[in-house]
């Protein structure tokens, strides 16, 4: 599964806040995805990171996605890798990963969003939608009506990310995304599950277009 909540795992934003840590708190809270996210470490460190993620979502059912690392992704049978605009193409990455696997792509414009779909992504992490911290080099927030125009141009599912907290992510959903991408809103809570859980009940709620994909 590729839609509804994505916990993105990153161990630069909430110093003290292990990768297995934050994604043991997303499965338990019900997310229906775990991205690993570590721009620092080394090849080793990541692999064997990602093995533990790997053997956690595994044995829960939970999609399991490697940001950047196509090498890693493939290296311990992830369920699939999300590229950003300066990384591996969608087609190199499906090479490596093997079929049957998801490529995700960023894009912060609807045109970048377009061409990802036209590449063919399995989906589009789109944003940010709002203003964040998360990310140091984070593009000029979006807003909900671009959202709306890049969900009403392709069929390809978008992961909207960036300032989505449990607050709006109904809006957010109700601006036609598939489903949305946090950092902080889990992993910078005191009560990570709890914080996991009032996502999966705003992303999941009455009329959300999730289901449709």
């Amino acid at each position: 599964m590729i839609t509804g909540l994505h916990v993105i795992t990153d161990e630069s934003y909430v110093p003290g806040r292990a990768h297995l840590e934050v994604a043991a708190a997303a499965v338990a809270g019900g997310a229906q995805v775990v991205q690993f996210r570590d721009k620092t470490a080394s090849g080793k460190r990541l692999y064997e990171i990602a093995l533990e993620i790997r053997k956690l979502t595994a044995e829960a059912g939970v999609t399991f996605i490697v940001n950047d690392r196509v090498d890693v992704a493939a290296a311990v049978e992830a369920d699939g890798a999300h590229v950003g605009q300066d990384d591996l193409p969608v087609q190199a990455a499906r090479r490596l990963l093997g079929s049957g696997r998801i490529v995700g792509v960023s894009a912060t414009t609807v045109d970048e969003a377009l061409a990802a779909a036209e590449a063919g992504a399995d989906y589009i992490g789109f944003g940010p939608i709002f203003p964040t911290g998360s990310k140091d080099d984070a593009a000029p927030p979006t807003g909900l009506a671009a959202l709306r125009e890049l969900t009403t141009r392709t069929s390809v599912p978008v992961i909207a990310i960036g300032g989505v907290s449990a607050a709006n992510a109904s809006d957010v959903m109700a601006a036609g995304a598939a489903g949305v991408a946090v950092i902080s809103a889990v992993a910078a809570q005191e009560d990570m599950v709890q914080a996991t859980r009032a996502l999966a009940l705003a992303v999941s709620g009455p009329g959300n277009p999730a289901a449709d994909y």
